[in-house]
């Protein structure tokens, strides 16, 4: 850091090693992987030199389990202990193993407190204690701090190491004490100020200290107004939506006295709402959070099992409500050929309206605020889609089978089920919202059989009403 300050105070050199990373792509990953089947230790070795150690994480986890050996025997004598914040949880376990405890308790005392939280979070707890005991006393101190945190809150995934000063400084003895400190944080970009209870007050983003004259107070500089702290008993998908609302890149995290205890910073909030994404998404389609790629076969059956387990239930009561009309089915095949059109379509619509809702439950657009005005326009649209669909299908039904009546019934269908598709896909998600449920969980599940009742039994009601 020292340098970094002193460079921006002479004029600029130049500083290039000449050293540039290559992009890893599949025909790259190729080569590696066909090198190692190869046994070319020496053609590997200088493929994979070339590689940002986030995309040997990546190469990692497209490797098969023997070609992982061999990568991780490849990379052991210039391990990168960065590269184990980049790998999902089930394949940092295994590669912690074939590195060994004692070599990766080693490296990670190189890592920021938060990312060493990252790695040991979810081990055993036998090599949970040897990662840390490789730790300094006060570095171990921090870690086991964190790890008393719930599971994500602003507490896991602050970082300990920051930039603290107090407003009665000068930002002559503040760049001073920047050129002189031993243990700053690799990367910072704001200066925190605090009081004499060590409480924020205010912070200096770094470019500006650089910008301002020696003599100038810190207090006169520093920006009060637009300073954000965090609760470190926050949960993170909350600290996301600070960072993404005010446009932070570094919020200073107390506890419940208001003492500074860490900072949080973007880089920390990327990933948090990478990780909020891929949970939603995860729970939409009706899987764990722990399935992925890297997952055992066994494990992954296991917790899809649930959910196709209900699926079946729920197409069961769609199931039942066909055999309610089923002497009608047996007069005209024709239904049993054009039913799973109007259930599809309602399916589709349903899924739309049900994938905006959530979304925007998870950012925060949608609020009981607002929300009847979202319901009334997402039932609005469903119903033109549905009106627009609905001429397009009877009018091949009509000649498909040679009968306008038979089109007008499953357009008028079409048109019902699409705005019980529209109301009950925002209604879904915010009633279990409003219950305390995670809308991503189990949405889809009712609004498919809402879908598939409701198209089943309004086709098949007209069509016993008014065609037999």
């Amino acid at each position: 850091m020292t340098d970094q300050v002193e460079e921006l105070e002479r004029p600029a050199e130049n500083t290039s090693s000449g050293d540039e990373y290559v992009d890893l792509t599949p025909e790259y990953a190729r080569e590696i992987l066909d090198a190692l089947g190869d046994d070319d230790v020496s053609r590997a070795e200088e493929l994979i030199s070339e590689l940002h150690f986030a995309d040997i994480a990546d190469l990692l986890g497209w490797a098969s389990s023997s070609q992982r050996v061999k990568l991780v025997d490849l990379i052991r004598p210039d391990f990168d202990p960065e590269l184990l914040t980049e790998l999902d949880d089930e394949l940092r376990e295994e590669v912690i193993s074939l590195l060994g405890t004692e070599a990766v308790a080693e490296a990670i005392s190189e890592l920021d407190s938060d990312d060493v939280v990252e790695v040991v979070e979810y081990l055993e707890e036998e090599d949970q204690k040897e990662l840390l005991g490789a730790l300094s006393d006060i570095e171990r101190a921090r870690v086991e701090e964190a790890l008393s945190y719930p599971e994500y809150t602003a507490g896991r995934i602050m970082q300990r190491e920051l930039v603290a000063i107090p407003d009665y400084w000068s930002v002559g003895q503040t760049i001073d004490f920047l050129r002189s400190a031993k243990n700053l944080p690799d990367d910072f970009y704001d200066i925190i100020v605090v009081d004499p209870r060590y409480s924020p007050v205010g912070i200096v983003p770094l470019s500006r200290a650089i910008r301002t004259n020696r003599p100038v107070l810190i207090r006169d500089v520093m920006d009060s107004e637009n300073m954000r702290t965090v609760v470190v008993t926050e949960e993170q998908e909350n600290v996301a939506h600070l960072f993404r609302q005010r446009d932070l890149i570094s919020a200073p995290v107390v506890d419940d006295s208001g003492r500074l205890v860490g900072v949080i910073t973007v880089d920390d909030v990327v990933d948090v709402i990478d990780e909020e994404y891929e949970e939603d998404m995860m729970r939409l389609a009706g899987v764990g959070e722990e399935d992925d790629l890297s997952s055992a076969i066994f494990d992954t059956t296991r917790s899809r099992f649930t959910w196709l387990l209900v699926n079946l239930f729920t197409a069961i009561a769609a199931s039942m409500v066909i055999g309610v009309f089923e002497g009608t089915i047996q007069q005209l095949v024709a239904l049993a050929v054009l039913m799973p059109i109007v259930a599809s379509m309602g399916g589709n619509a349903g899924t739309q309206t049900l994938t905006v809702a959530v979304r925007a439950i998870a950012t925060r657009e949608l609020t009981s605020t607002n929300a009847w005005r979202v319901i009334r326009k997402e039932v609005a649209v469903c119903g033109l889609n549905g009106l627009a669909f609905a001429v397009l299908t009877g009018a091949v039904t009509w000649f498909w089978f040679d009968s306008g009546l038979l089109g007008a019934v499953i357009g008028a269908a079409m048109i019902i089920n699409l705005l019980f598709a529209g109301l009950f896909g925002a209604l879904i998600p915010l009633g279990l919202e409003r219950a305390g449920i995670d809308p991503a969980v189990s949405s889809s599940v009712f609004l498919t059989t809402i879908t598939d009742v409701v198209g089943f039994f309004a086709f098949l009601g007209l069509a016993a009403t008014f065609l037999l």
